[in-house]
């Protein structure tokens, strides 16, 4: 375990030299779906990444999100979720707000998780029951008890124009009872900026396992509190995922998520 744990960190100093080299120099890119888009810098990203893992542990499962899922013979009990490049988009414009996450699963259960943010040189980390780091420092979720006193951030998932409605209505109930309301573009970064404090709720729906695998244990183990929109426990394999630093989530549930 610790050999992987030590892996995963490399992982994220190779994602972000790959990244940063791209960064500024998109002048294409694909369409996987109406605005769903997939760049150079994803792709070698990816396969450089799933190569070193398998280069050391042929025999780990990997969830990635441009390859899907691979395994080798037979399923393994250790699980990399993997997002290459998390705020494509962002980073396709030019906007500096984007990362690469990484988490590492043990018989369906999160217990390393990685979210590199290159531009900003910002490297997150945690264990499961040791906390969670940012640089190499103890982080914890902020202190705000109130929802009118709290900063928001929340997201628009790729299917946005089914259900514009309930999301225009969430954001205006967000608007009007908390301090503030950012969408940033990438959510692992928003779930690492609960857990370090910078933000104090969030709430999306329509994500994949690669974007909160990383950043849900990152929130938990600040202090921080992850669950679906009813308040029930959270799964990367769901459709809602709302992380806070606890002490207001109960309140954002009911006036903003109801």
């Amino acid at each position: 375990m610790r050999e992987r744990i030590h892996l995963l960190k490399e992982l994220g100093r190779v994602a972000s030299k790959i990244l940063m080299n791209y960064y500024g120099k998109i002048e294409s890119y694909q369409f996987k779906g109406s605005v769903d888009i997939l760049t150079e810098a994803d792709k070698e990203c990816e396969k450089t990444v799933i190569e070193k893992i398998l280069g050391s542990f042929p025999n780990d499962s990997i969830l990635a999100e441009e390859s899907g899922e691979t395994s080798s013979f037979k399923k393994s009990e250790y699980l990399w979720i993997i997002d290459p490049l998390d705020g494509t988009t962002n980073f396709a414009h030019g906007y500096p707000f984007f990362a690469f996450s990484c988490a590492l699963q043990k018989d369906g259960e999160t217990f390393a998780a990685l979210v590199e943010v290159p531009f900003l040189k910002e490297t997150f980390f945690a264990e499961k029951g040791k906390g969670a780091y940012l640089n190499e420092k103890r982080i914890y979720v902020s202190k705000v008890s109130e929802l009118k006193k709290s900063l928001l951030v929340t997201g628009l998932p790729y299917y946005r124009a089914k259900v514009v409605d309930d999301l225009l209505s969430r954001m205006k109930k967000a608007v009007l009872n908390g301090q503030g309301l950012r969408r940033g573009g990438a959510a692992a970064v928003d779930l690492c900026y609960i857990a370090c404090g910078r933000l104090d709720g969030y709430f999306e729906v329509g994500l994949k396992p690669w974007d909160t695998a990383a950043g849900g244990l990152i929130v938990e183990e600040a202090g921080g509190k992850v669950t679906d929109y009813s308040g029930n426990k959270f799964s990367i394999y769901g459709n809602e995922i709302v992380a806070t630093n606890c002490l207001i989530h109960n309140e954002l549930i009911e006036k903003v998520l109801k």
